[in-house]
């Protein structure tokens, strides 16, 4: 990433902020940890709690909440929502490597495929048959793109990303090394001799504007119909989103969840990492379902609804049970004492009825 420095005033007034100490004009050259920053370096804080750490360090500004008394800092700025200002902040201090337009002597592009203005295409690069890269759009080394692949604009598609054919990209999208968008669903059925035999798989992904997508993560594409991938939402590493899932806008998905064949998810969902879904789940409109969980086939998580466990329940419920679980050692040597006792009692109350 490359950096461009700019004065405290011009951050704060990026992000809406106000300037409640020191020089307005000092050079900001960095984002950086409170642990570790040093002169020239931006950092934040949320809380009342992080002040104290923040007086001791070396930055040459400290993001506060609105009202926070933060003194024997060089420069201090108020903001409504100290991270994001930071993150925004961020944005504006590093710029992510881009590339002129240059196409490598070693990348292979189909006479076909209509390759816009300004885009970049590295060494071993393959752009198929019939494909369709928008203005601005950085292809890095060794990514493959099949026929008929249509990429919108300013795309960012870093090292051996594939795309299999067919498969339609949106503006802005960032696709993380290794991602696998299009290849054939899970999906097999068994004939009289019990072998499996593939399903169609001859759908395609359709994944929409701004939506990122971490590295090694895998979309499947639709067996009849189409995978879809909702503007602005977001993919961690080692996903898996199998064939004719729908997922919404906005939605922020965390490593090493698995989202099982036609399951839906609506805007603005939050999945945690490590989720198991299975096949024809919903989860709605603002849900959160916690790290870990396990929905359960045609199961249905209620909009704005937070729950967690295997399979999901209720989060209010999951820690009461959590709860219980805890004690259930203790619990089995309570029962293990009464049944001696009851053991007891009973051959003293038989012993008597023979006399």
């Amino acid at each position: 990433m490359t950096t461009e420095g700019k004065t405290v005033g011009e951050l704060a007034a990026l992000v809406g902020g106000r300037v409640v100490a020191g020089d307005e004009t000092t050079r900001i050259n960095r984002v950086a940890s409170v642990e570790g920053a040093g002169a020239g370096d931006i950092v934040f804080v949320e809380g009342e709690k992080f002040l104290e750490g923040a007086r001791e360090s070396q930055a040459s500004c400290v993001i506060v909440p609105q009202g926070a008394k933060l003194e024997g800092t060089a420069c201090v700025i108020e903001a409504a929502r100290p991270k994001l200002a930071f993150a925004l902040m961020a944005e504006v201090l590093h710029h992510r490597k881009r590339f002129g337009g240059l196409i490598h002597p070693a990348a292979n592009i189909a006479a076909s495929a209509q390759v816009g203005d300004g885009v970049y295409v590295g060494a071993g690069v393959c752009v198929g048959v019939g494909a369709r890269v928008g203005a601005g759009t950085q292809i890095h080394a060794g990514v493959i793109i099949g026929d008929d692949v249509t990429i919108g604009r300013d795309c960012v598609l870093h090292p051996n990303v594939v795309l299999y054919d067919g498969v339609t990209l949106g503006d802005g999208v960032i696709l993380h090394a290794g991602v696998a968008v299009g290849a054939d669903g899970f999906g097999y059925v068994r004939d009289e001799a019990g072998a499996y035999r593939k399903f169609p798989q001859v759908g395609t992904v359709i994944i929409e504007d701004d939506v990122e997508i971490g590295a090694h993560s895998c979309v499947d594409r639709g067996a009849l119909g189409e995978t879809r991938i909702g503007r602005g939402t977001k993919i961690d590493n080692l996903v898996q989103v199998a064939h004719n899932v729908r997922i919404g806008e906005r939605v922020v998905i965390a490593s090493q969840t698995g989202i099982s064949g036609s399951t839906v998810i609506e805007d603005d969902a939050v999945i945690g990492g490590q989720v198991g879904m299975g096949d024809h789940a919903r989860v709605e409109r603002g849900a959160v379902v916690g790290s870990k969980a396990g929905i359960l086939p045609g199961k249905i998580v209620r909009a704005g609804t937070v729950v967690w466990g295997i399979p999901v329940r209720p989060l209010d419920e999951y820690k009461r049970l959590n709860a219980h679980f805890g004690r259930l050692p203790r619990m089995r040597e309570e029962i293990d004492q009464l049944k001696k006792q009851v053991k007891d009692l009973a051959a003293q109350l038989s012993g008597k009825g023979k006399q």
